[in-house]
């Protein structure tokens, strides 16, 4: 399965982090994310993510 977040979802983790100081726990709440994707998005500068199955 290809799963793949979108700019502007990326942008919203990082400006309810970074400006509004929101915590991890309240972002997942309001953008429906699991708390691994937003420590993914807060902890790098990159703008695509994409999720591989390991054989």
């Amino acid at each position: 399965m290809f799963w793949m977040l979108i700019v502007e979802t990326i942008a919203k983790i990082r400006r309810l982090s970074r400006v509004q100081g929101k915590s991890i726990k309240a972002i997942c709440r309001e953008l429906k994310v699991s708390r691994k994707v937003v420590r993914k998005v807060l902890r790098s500068d990159e703008t695509e993510f994409r999720y591989e199955r390991k054989h």
